[in-house]
């Protein structure tokens, strides 16, 4: 079983490149983040005839997550974080898909820090922190997947002392994302490459992807459950290349069924 994230910056600016790579890689799983787009702009009648049933929690011009589930449709278990019944942001949603259940997360980028962002992302990271223990005490087959906008360690930023004071990158955000893996999960990509500098984003200016200046931002994390039957983990990085394409490239795993 093949499960991808994938930011797409605008699905629907960028739905034929979302389209040209689902029917390369055909992913069994897929979570997005970024859609920026309502709800009803979401292009769900187009991924359906490319094979896909999709949920989708939409917002006009900014974050926006969903899950596309090949040839099935996904089950909703949860559209939002729960811990803060104010915050309006579009920035997670969950379904069982084929026995697993499937989180979908854009964490905020919380830039700048400090100031009332960072605070907030902080405060996001404290509620992620809280239901991904009630996940794990639950004992399921469970996954939290996308752009949670942290690089965990100097071996996942190009140049670590450029980025000390970013959101992104402050010991604050580094040590919260610690603090999550060590409830118990496993960052997939990391654990079947550990001394590996693997980049999942890489920003539009300054030729930063011909450099290879990247960030690793793009993560999943998975209970024990599913960490068991994890095969394999990739970045395809080649579709960071294409013209007109996301800042980030699709990453995935594959589980044993």
């Amino acid at each position: 079983m093949k499960i991808a994230s994938y930011n797409v910056n605008g699905i629907n600016g960028r739905l034929d490149i979302l389209l040209r790579w689902l029917e390369e890689s055909s992913p069994d799983v897929v979570c997005l983040q970024e859609l920026k787009a309502p709800d009803e702009k979401f292009p769900a009648r187009v991924l359906e005839r490319a094979g896909y049933g999709a949920i989708w929690h939409g917002q006009k011009s900014w974050n926006g997550v969903a899950i596309l589930a090949r040839d099935t449709e996904p089950v909703q278990t949860r559209r939002g974080l729960p811990g803060d019944p104010y915050d309006s942001h579009s920035r997670y949603i969950e379904a069982a898909v084929s026995g697993i259940l499937v989180g979908c997360l854009y964490l905020p980028n919380g830039n700048p820090a400090p100031g009332p962002k960072f605070d907030y992302k902080l405060r996001w990271f404290d509620r992620l922190h809280a239901y991904a223990g009630e996940l794990l005490a639950l004992d399921i087959p469970a996954a939290l997947i996308g752009d949670y906008n942290v690089m965990p360690t100097d071996l996942d930023v190009y140049a670590p002392e450029r980025w000390r004071d970013d959101a992104l990158f402050r010991t604050e955000v580094r040590e919260a994302y610690r603090n999550l893996v060590n409830q118990g999960w496993t960052d997939a990509v990391r654990h079947l490459n550990p001394d590996a500098r693997i980049y999942t984003f890489w920003k539009y200016f300054r030729n930063a992807f011909a450099r290879d200046a990247g960030l690793r931002i793009d993560h999943f994390l998975l209970a024990p459950k599913i960490s068991s039957r994890l095969v394999s983990a990739g970045v395809d990085r080649h579709v960071r290349g294409w013209a007109h394409s996301s800042d980030h490239a699709p990453v995935w795993i594959e589980v044993s069924e």
